[in-house]
């Protein structure tokens, strides 16, 4: 499968860019935190309308949730950090548990049970009429399904005979079978397919939201994962829609996170052009326009974004306003 190889490139890539660009990587891990957050909820009809509101949940500056998608969201922030800042390993019954009570957690919902009654996946079309997607594991059986799932998807990673990333791909199609709450099913597998993926060194998913990706491509998204249903409690399903919808998922992720990367590592360079020609090479009083000359191809946002910079440190002295407006380097040594 190519793109399975261009998945394992773009891990490879991402050592370079720890390594050389710590700040980069952190810059798009919190703009990816945010977008996960915001669109895995969004799948599932929770939406926060207010961006100002949501950014305020999502940064835990809002104490008060007043609806249930603000707690819900809410829930998600705190299910996905846990993932991400805490040691979860291993992996087990009682994490998806636990995931399942902090995405519930602000809720008067009953989080972290299983489910207690049958449930069904069912399209409710606009005329209220409902057509059944597949029919998850009784729940009866749900207990007896969660553990088998977990146990052969550790002895089967421990075993090292299959891709890690086909693997995490069928536990979350299996995951989603099972259907073991009655509520936040899709948030639980999503929130642990990227453990399981980062756990494996496919980092990316800090990087680049996994969610984002889905939502954006939420016809196929469901076109796959009901293509890999059929059959499955036959035994005789065909997991390669799912898995093939996966894999290009993953791949596009890493293809968003190295154009990310270079742009911004592209935009690094400009700024420290800048201050290389402000500090060195500048009259001691000049104006922007002296600087865009000098440095053809730089835009005028981000020569404000260095002298602004430079200005904080004290080496560069605002004079005038306006088109007038000059600056003074600071006295002291080139």
């Amino acid at each position: 499968m190519v793109q399975l190889q261009a998945v394992d490139i773009g891990r490879g890539s991402e050592a370079l860019y720890r390594d050389q660009l710590p700040g980069l990587l952190h810059s798009l891990a919190d703009r990816a935190r945010v977008a996960s957050i915001t669109a895995s909820s969004a799948i599932e009809g929770v939406i926060v309308p207010e961006a100002g509101r949501a950014e305020a949940i999502i940064d835990g500056r809002s104490q008060t949730l007043r609806t249930r998608s603000e707690q819900e969201l809410a829930g998600y922030r705190d299910a996905l950090d846990y993932l991400f800042q805490q040691d979860w390993r291993p992996l087990n019954v009682g994490l998806l548990l636990h995931l399942h009570r902090l995405l519930f957690g602000h809720t008067a919902a009953a989080g972290g049970r299983l489910k207690t009654d049958d449930n069904l996946v069912v399209d409710r079309a606009s005329d209220g009429t409902t057509t059944v997607r597949f029919r998850p594991v009784p729940a009866n059986q749900t207990d007896y399904y969660l553990d088998e799932l977990v146990s052969r998807y550790r002895e089967a990673v421990a075993a090292r005979r299959h891709h890690p990333v086909l693997l995490i791909g069928l536990f979350a199609l299996d995951l989603s079978i099972i259907h073991p709450f009655e509520d936040g099913n899709g948030r639980v597998t999503r929130t642990v397919t990227n453990a399981l993926l980062a756990d494996e060194g496919y980092t990316v998913v800090r990087y680049v939201s996994l969610e984002q990706l889905i939502a954006d491509s939420a016809d196929a998204y469901y076109e796959a994962l009901l293509g890999a249903t059929h059959d499955w409690h036959e035994d005789t399903a065909d997991p390669w829609p799912w898995l093939t919808y996966f894999v290009e998922i993953l791949s596009t992720a890493y293809q968003r996170f190295n154009s990310r990367a270079a742009a911004e590592q592209n935009s690094e360079t400009k700024q420290e052009r800048v201050r290389h020609y402000v500090e060195q090479q500048a009259p001691q009083v000049f104006r922007l326009a002296d600087v865009r000359a000098a440095l053809p191809g730089i835009s005028d946002p981000t020569i404000r974004l260095v002298l602004q910079q430079l200005r904080a440190q004290g080496l560069v002295i605002p004079d005038g306003a306006g088109r007038a407006a000059v600056w003074r380097r600071a006295a002291g040594p080139r």
